[in-house]
């Protein structure tokens, strides 16, 4: 049973303040830009000028650069899955909702980004978990719909997807992503094309599962 005192305690506990709200979310923002653009040790006066914050801002609200880069994942993984919500419940036809998935997928940088991580954070964190499973379920049911009707090969997972989205949204050595990103698109159409069925030839191997490229690549 909870003591009177304890539920005082929680009920007199403060809610951010929305300017406080704010301030957090364009730390990410700035963040998470600036993580595609040069890596995720980027100065953290660099990121506070981009915020238009103050560097006391920025390290009341992320003492630890580990802190930042886990809410920068969390935060990309969470605006995927809505994409991806938004997709599936949209779209009549089951593979323009993959396809419009796949491309908003693109437009958040996932590949980019996760290039630039090290890997400096807690990946099973529970937030980043609770994500990080929404994203998967959802993007699992609209596989599972668009192979139902028959718009969608059988022989691919969502692991395919996964993986195809980040290697493909991902600039090339030595190449600056604005000179990359015109690319973008027009590639992930073409891997589209060849995932609709009916089948033009039987892929080599077996399908990507997203526990066997979790274990060494970035969250999908």
């Amino acid at each position: 049973m909870t003591s009177d005192t304890g539920t005082a305690t929680a009920r007199r506990a403060p809610r951010p303040r929305a300017d406080a709200l704010r301030n957090r979310e364009r730390i990410v923002t700035a963040a998470r830009e600036m993580f595609v653009e040069s890596g995720s040790q980027v100065p953290y006066d660099e990121i506070a000028r981009r915020a238009g914050v103050g560097n006391a801002t920025l390290y009341r609200n992320f003492p630890e650069r580990a802190d930042l880069v886990r809410e920068v994942v969390l935060s990309l993984v969470a605006r995927v899955a809505e994409l991806a919500e938004r997709a599936a419940a949209e779209e009549a036809d089951t593979f323009a909702a993959l396809r419009r998935f796949i491309h908003g997928a693109a437009d958040e940088r996932v590949g980019a980004l996760c290039l630039m991580l090290d890997g400096a954070f807690d990946r099973d964190h529970p937030d980043l978990v609770a994500e990080r499973d929404r994203l998967e379920g959802v993007v699992q049911g609209i596989v599972d719909r668009a192979q139902r009707a028959g718009r969608l090969r059988a022989d691919v997972g969502v692991g395919d997807l996964m993986l195809a989205v980040s290697q493909l949204t991902r600039p090339l050595p030595g190449t600056a992503c604005a000179a990359f990103t015109p690319f973008v698109h027009r590639h992930l159409q073409l891997f589209l094309d060849g995932l609709e069925a009916p089948a033009r030839s039987e892929l080599p191997g077996t399908t990507a599962t997203l526990e066997a490229l979790r274990r060494d690549s970035c969250p999908s």
